[in-house]
């Protein structure tokens, strides 16, 4: 028995800016003032190279810094192609990494998201996170206050999995208790919706309107009114 729904992190309870190019350039204005590195010339250079852009590769075997490692030289890298010196490239990405994860830059919670969560509690759902994300991201969901709601956080970067990988809604259910009525919520369409459905999970995506999904919603209390007001 039991109701469960699993939520995305990013983009769907909570957003940051620019998200790690934005960070970068955030970063560059106060190592380099004056520096002229755009938000588009870092985000050329971070195309591929995070782990959930092959997502169809485990990586269980890796701690938290074995992690970072490689997103690291990959932000490096992106400031290199952006001008930066070997010196100064290496400082904004070690930089990026500290501002990233520190919630009182730049982390926000969708004005809505609260009421969702505790409109669903109220009639019984529990909720878990699903997470392509950092290994301190509950670090991060605690910070904003958004931890009193969640039994679970999964992030990939802990779990080894990327949506939309099966295992990785796997390992949510099984730490679920397999309930018996489970939604996903998430802004992607393709980890999200496409990974749940395809494990036979209904999935709702928010934020992103007028795509060629099953159901989608505007805000997060109007997805909470779908599942509310349908079965799977």
């Amino acid at each position: 028995m039991g109701r469960l729904v699993i939520w995305d992190f990013d983009g769907t309870l909570a957003h940051r800016p620019g998200f790690w190019s934005g960070c970068m350039v955030e970063v560059l204005d106060e190592l380099q003032p004056g520096h002229g590195v755009t938000r588009e010339q870092i985000s050329a250079g971070l195309r591929n190279g995070f782990p959930w852009h092959t997502w169809e590769r485990a990586h269980t075997d890796l701690d938290d810094e074995e992690w970072w490692r490689p997103v690291e030289q990959m932000m490096a890298g992106a400031a290199r192609g952006a001008g930066l010196s070997r010196e100064q490239a290496a400082a904004a990405a070690s930089a990026t990494r500290r501002r990233f994860i520190d919630v009182g830059h730049g982390w926000q919670v969708y004005e809505d998201a609260h009421s969702a969560l505790e409109r669903l509690s109220a009639a019984g759902w529990r909720h878990s996170i699903l997470s392509n994300h950092v290994p301190e991201l509950a670090q991060l969901v605690e910070g904003l206050d958004l931890h009193r709601h969640f039994d679970h956080v999964h992030t990939s970067a802990r779990t080894g999995y990327e949506k939309p990988h099966p295992r990785a809604f796997a390992i949510a259910l099984e730490a679920g208790g397999h309930p018996d009525e489970v939604w996903m919520v998430g802004d992607n369409p393709h980890a999200d919706i496409e990974g749940a459905e395809g494990v036979g999970l209904p999935a709702i995506l928010v934020h992103r309107e007028q795509l060629p999904v099953t159901r989608q919603a505007a805000t997060l209390l109007g997805a909470a009114e779908l599942i509310l007001a349908q079965r799977p």
